[in-house]
């Protein structure tokens, strides 16, 4: 019993690596045939190099200037006031079918333990 499924194990085993075999064609060195000129490619060359990196990170671009639209006092008021808001950071899409749980929905979430 162990020999005939052995057999037929490596019976398919050939059958599946000898239909899934193929071979890729090899065309050779292709040539390059080029419309521009040696001279023309070179213009171009130092051009590419002394403008600007069109592929720069944005790390790379320097300091970036903000606007503020309020003065610092007021920015930290509103910063302190998101912080202590327990329903700030809640997105509806990290719920279940992007609904909020009515538990969450009420003005006032308990954050307060039970002692131990």
């Amino acid at each position: 019993m162990n020999a005939s499924k052995l057999i037929s194990a490596i019976a398919v085993a050939l059958a599946a690596i000898s239909g899934g075999v193929h071979a890729e064609t090899y065309d050779g060195v292709h040539t390059v045939h080029s419309t521009v000129s040696r001279a023309e490619v070179r213009a171009q060359a130092v051009t590419a190099a002394h403008s600007e990196n069109p592929y720069a990170e944005g790390a790379s671009a320097g300091v970036q200037a903000s606007v503020s639209q309020g003065d610092r006092a007021q920015v930290h008021a509103q910063a302190v006031e998101r912080a202590h808001d327990p329903l700030a950071s809640l997105d509806r899409r990290a719920f279940y079918r992007d609904q909020v749980p009515a538990a969450y929905s009420k003005p006032k979430v308990n954050t307060r333990q039970a002692a131990l």
